[in-house]
C-alpha cells in the first residue's frame, strides 16, 4: 500500500511539472540510441508503446554502436538539427554538452520526483552537473556478472565458482571434457571489462576505485595488483580461438546454446537470453565471483533532452521523462533489457531471480561500486583498454611489463 502511495505522489508531481502546451497529435519525439539486438528492441519498444498510450508518436532512430549513435546525435545538435531525446550512459559522454548549453536540465522533475532519494547515490552523482541533473537514468546494470550454463555445470559435476582463483580451477576441468570455459566477446572493450570483473572481484572495491578513480600508481606495488593480473593471464588459455572480433552477444549464444560454459558480461546480456526463451535460475545463472561474496561495479544508461525554446518540443520531452521513470515502464523495460530499475522504490518481486539479486545487493551502499566511465577521464580509459589489450593478445607479456603500462598511463593521464 505503502508503494502506490509513492506512486500516485510521484505521477502527480511530474503531472504537475508537465505544462501541457502540446496536444496529442503535436507529441511526436525522435528518440536517438543504439540498442539494436534482440533484447535491447524489445526493451526500448516498452518506452515506445508506454509513449503511444499516453498519446505520443515515438520515432525511432536505433544506430547501432555506442559510438556511432553519440557522434551522429552531437553532430545533429550542433548543427542545430536535435532529435527530441538521445541515449548515452551515466557518466562523463555528456559534459560537453552540459558546458556548451546544448541540452536542458530536469532539475525541476528530479525534485518533484525525489530522484536523489530514491536512487543510488553513485548513479545520481554520475547524472548531477553542478547541483542540477542534466539526465534522465533509466537503469542500473551491473557489469561484472558471471553467466553460466546450468546444465554444462551439472553435466560436470561442479558448481559455479565464488572467487578468481576457483573460476581458473573450474574452467581448466571444464577445457578438459571439451566444453569452452569462457566465451568471450573478443574485442577490447570486452577484454578490459572481463579485467575490471576480476579487479573488483580479486583486489577488491578500493582497490578498483584507486586504479580507475585515484589513479594512484602506489597501489599497483600492491602484491594484490600482481595476483590479479596473474590471474586474469590465465584466463586466455580458457577462451576458445573463435574468440577474437567475436560480438558480445555471439558470446552470450554460446553459453545459451550449450556451447560454452560461463560468459562475464554486463547484465544486458541477460537479455539475449530472455530473448531466447531461457529463465534465469533454470537454464542459466548468474553470480559476483569475488571474495566476501562479491560487488557490484554499476552504470547504466541515460537519456539526455537537446535545449529548446519550443513549447510543444518542452511539453513532449516532460512527457518522455513522465514515462520513462513511470514504475510500470521500469519494471517492464528492465525485464527486458536486463538490468534493475533506478528507481530503488520499486517493487521487483516480479522480476527474475537475476534482478532480485541484483537489487538485494544493491541496497547495501557498501556494495555498490561506481563503474569505470562514473571514474576516469576518456583518455586514462583508453590507456588501459589499450594495455589490457595488448597483454590479453600477448601471451608472452609478463605481469610486470603490463604494470609498467598501467603506471605509465597513470602518469601521462595525469
Amino acid at each position: 500500500m505503502r508503494l502506490k502511495t509513492r506512486v500516485s505522489a510521484y505521477t502527480l508531481a511530474i503531472a504537475l511539472v508537465w505544462t501541457s502546451g502540446a496536444s496529442a497529435q503535436q507529441m511526436k519525439a525522435e528518440v536517438l540510441h543504439w540498442w539494436t539486438s534482440a533484447g535491447e528492441s524489445a526493451a526500448v519498444k516498452v518506452f515506445a508503446d508506454q509513449f503511444t498510450k499516453a498519446g505520443g508518436t515515438w520515432v525511432d532512430n536505433a544506430i547501432a554502436g555506442g559510438a556511432n549513435a553519440r557522434t551522429a546525435g552531437i553532430n545533429r545538435m550542433v548543427g542545430g538539427n536535435p532529435p527530441t531525446m538521445m541515449q548515452f550512459n551515466t557518466g562523463k559522454q555528456f559534459d560537453e554538452l552540459v558546458s556548451n548549453d546544448l541540452v536542458r536540465d530536469v532539475e525541476a522533475q528530479a525534485k518533484a520526483g525525489k530522484w536523489r532519494e530514491i536512487m543510488p547515490k553513485p548513479i545520481v552523482d554520475a547524472t548531477v552537473r553542478e547541483g542540477k541533473f542534466y539526465a534522465v537514468p533509466v537503469n542500473i546494470h551491473g557489469q561484472n556478472w558471471l553467466f553460466y550454463n546450468t546444465k554444462v555445470f551439472a553435466d560436470a559435476g561442479l558448481e559455479p565458482p565464488k572467487t578468481f582463483p576457483e573460476l581458473i580451477a573450474s574452467g581448466e576441468k571444464l577445457k578438459a571434457k571439451g566444453i569452452i570455459p569462457i566465451a568471450l566477446g573478443g574485442q577490447p572493450n570486452w577484454e578490459h571489462n572481463l579485467f575490471r570483473a576480476a579487479l573488483v572481484g580479486h583486489g577488491g572495491a578500493d582497490m578498483f576505485r584507486a586504479v580507475y578513480g585515484k589513479r594512484d600508481p602506489k597501489i599497483l606495488k600492491d602484491p594484490k595488483f600482481k595476483e590479479t593480473v596473474e590471474l586474469f593471464g590465465k584466463m586466455r588459455a580458457l577462451v576458445d580461438p573463435g574468440s577474437p572480433g567475436r560480438n558480445w552477444n555471439d558470446a552470450t549464444a554460446l553459453v545459451i546454446t550449450n556451447k560454452a560454459a560461463m560468459h562475464f558480461n554486463g547484465d544486458w546480456a541477460k537479455g539475449e537470453f530472455i530473448a531466447a526463451g531461457q529463465t534465469a535460475g533454470k537454464e542459466y545463472g548468474c553470480t559476483l565471483v569475488g571474495e566476501g561474496g562479491g560487488k557490484l561495479v554499476i552504470g547504466g544508461d541515460v537519456f539526455v533532452f537537446p535545449a529548446t525554446k519550443d513549447k510543444n518540443a518542452l511539453a513532449t520531452q516532460d512527457k518522455l521523462i513522465e514515462v520513462l521513470l513511470d514504475p510500470t515502464s521500469q519494471i517492464e523495460f528492465n525485464k527486458k533489457k536486463g538490468s534493475i530499475p533506478v528507481r530503488m522504490d520499486v517493487d521487483v518481486s516480479s522480476m527474475d531471480v537475476c534482478a532480485q539479486k541484483s537489487h538485494a545487493v544493491l541496497s547495501d551502499p557498501a556494495n555498490q561500486v561506481e563503474a569505470m566511465e562514473l571514474l576516469s577521464p576518456p583518455n586514462f580509459s583508453g590507456a588501459m583498454q589499450d594495455a589490457v589489450t595488448q597483454f590479453w593478445n600477448t601471451p608472452n607479456m609478463s605481469a610486470d611489463t603490463f604494470i609498467e603500462k598501467v603506471t605509465a598511463a597513470m602518469r601521462d593521464a595525469g
